[in-house]
Order: structure tokens, then sequence, then C-alpha cells
């Protein structure tokens, strides 16, 4: 068989590349010159939100801040940060949320757990409330700033925890925690010039460890029941006293108004007899015998029906009406 040769074969002399059409280069050019003027642009400016500022570096250097809107910088030689200063962020401790989904559930148990002052045990979770009121110090002045924020938070509540009893924490307490562990952790943020302003400070949930509960609702529900029954009874004694010092001012007026009714009829007695006393002195025999028939008209009419005889008087009796009258003279021995 006689060789053949390969079944294709390209002469280099005579290939050509394809012809280009007539302005095909220029706008090659053009988009290229526009992507780069893209690049450096985007490269160049820099968009701040409304409630954030921008910390602009010069050779690593503060060079200024930046308000809100579009701004230029020099590419390269420019840093740029924003750092939210108008929203409030929050710091959960002792338990974990959907917002703070990088830490697990053994880091919020072991910031829950916390001895009182009592030497008693208690599970905290608070939150904190924040601001970055001063972006400079926030970014440069502090190393780590969120994990030292929340070393500080924890510490803070930790020392005021450890200053009260476990009561004072779980119940009555709570607010003031709350509010001195604000000021405290503020006093520190201005200390260690970390731009932050804590807003507020809220526990969460404030509950015995779970080995101590069923204990410690008892506990509760027996001073709730205290508390009840000495509620029932400043309520008995409310309605009881108040009515007791009224009758017995009722009864002191009482008594006081007799008395001043005996002293007046007295003092009247008294100056009548002594008027009376001065006309029996003036006629005697007169003035006995008017107050005896006055006497005997005031009194006769009040002893109902009375006959007069004489003892010596026999067979009366038929006489008389066998009424009441009658059987009361006979039984009294012949009458008066």
């Amino acid at each position: 068989m006689a060789n053949q040769g390969p079944p294709f074969e390209v002469n280099i002399r005579e290939f050509k590349p394809p012809e280009v059409p007539e302005g095909t280069g220029r706008a090659v050019r053009i988009i290229l010159i526009i992507g780069l003027v893209l690049f450096i642009g985007r490269l160049a400016f820099y968009q701040v939100e409304p409630e954030e500022n921008g910390v602009v570096l010069r050779f690593g250097a503060f060079h200024h801040i930046s308000e809100p809107g579009l701004h230029f910088r020099i590419p390269v030689i420019d840093r740029v940060y924003k750092v939210a200063v108008q929203r409030q962020l929050n710091e959960e401790f002792g338990f974990t949320s959907r917002r703070d989904a990088r830490r697990g559930l053994d880091d919020a148990a072991g910031e829950a757990n916390m001895l009182t002052g009592d030497l008693n045990a208690a599970v905290v979770e608070w939150v904190v409330q924040y601001r970055i009121t001063d972006p400079l110090p926030f970014l440069f002045e502090v190393r780590n700033m969120a994990e030292t924020f929340r070393d500080m938070s924890e510490a803070v509540m930790r020392e005021v925890v450890g200053d009260r009893t476990v009561n004072e924490v779980l119940t009555v307490g709570r607010q003031e925690v709350a509010d001195t562990v604000r000021v405290k952790l503020q006093a520190l943020c201005e200390e260690y010039k970390t731009g932050i302003t804590v807003d507020q400070v809220v526990l969460q949930d404030v509950t015995p460890p779970d080995p101590v509960k069923p204990a410690f609702n008892e506990v509760n529900q027996a001073q709730q029941e205290r508390e009840t029954l000495i509620n029932q009874a400043q309520a008995e004694y409310n309605k009881v006293i108040p009515r007791a010092r009224g009758e017995a001012a009722q009864t002191v007026q009482a008594a006081e108004g007799y008395a001043l009714d005996r002293v007046n009829r007295a003092k009247g007695e008294a100056s009548r007899f002594g008027s009376l006393f001065a006309e029996y002195e003036k006629a005697p025999d007169v003035t006995r015998r008017r107050i005896y028939l006055e006497t005997m008209a005031e009194v006769l009419p009040k002893v109902g029906k009375k006959v007069v005889v004489d003892d010596d008087v026999r067979g009366l009796v038929p006489l008389l009406g066998l009424d009441g009258a009658g059987r009361s003279l006979a039984a009294s021995g012949g009458g008066q």
C-alpha cells in the first residue's frame, strides 16, 4: 500500500487570520477604558449610610470622619471603616437567639451561672442595649472591642449580683440590679475610652438553677401564702378597727352629751330650788301649800283609781264595783 500522507494538512504560509471589521478595535478600547474608569470610580467613591459615620485613614493614620452621603477617597492610599452610630445595638448574655448564633449553649450557660452575696446560685440572663457615640476610640482605643465589651458587662454583672442576696436578685431587687449595672458599665466604658454609651440593661430572666427550682418554688409559694394571709389580716384589721374606733367615738360623744344634759338639768334644778327657797322664806305657809298641791296634781293622775274611806266604816263592799279595782281594794284590807 502506498503512503498517502495525513488526511488533513494545513499550510501555515497559506493561513490567513479572519478579517476584523473596521472600527471593532476602537470599540474594544472604549469598553476597556469605560471598565477601567468604573473600576477606579468604585475604588475612589464610597457611600456612607444615613445611620453611619465613615472613619477615613490615610497611610494608616486617622484623617477625618465622613458624614452620611457619597464621598471621594484616594484608592489604595485611603481606607474607610463604616461605624453605625445611630443604631441601637444589643448584646445578649446567658442565652442565645437567632441574631447571635455564633455563640453556643455552653458559652451562654457559663455566662448565666452566678453566685449571690449569700452564697446561693442564680441563673441570670440579661441584655445590654448600647450605641456607638464616638467611632474613633471604638475602632482604635481598645483591641478586640466586641469581646472586651462583653467581658466588661459580665464582670460588672457578677460584681453587682455578688453584693446582693438571692431573694433581691430574683424578686424585689431586679430593677435596682439593672440600674446599678448600667451606671457601673458606663463608668467603665468611659474609663477605657470605648466610645460606647450604655442606654439600658434589661434583666431578661432570673431563675434559680434547675436542681433547686422545686425547693425554691415551694419557698415562693409559702411566701405568697404568707403575704396573702397578712393582707387578709390587714383587711380585717382595717374593717374592724375603724368601726370600733367609730363606735368608741360615738359612745364618748353620747356620754359627753348625757353629762352635759345632766349638768344643765342639775344647774336648772339648783336655780329653780334657789328661786323656790327665796319665795318660801317670804311666805312659808302659802309656799308649802302651793308646793303640796302642785305635787299632788302631778302625781295623782298617774296612780289610777283611788277610794278614800274612813277606817271605821263597815259594809262598803257591796257598794263597790267587782272589777279589778274593787278586788284590789278588798285584798288590801278595805282601801285607804
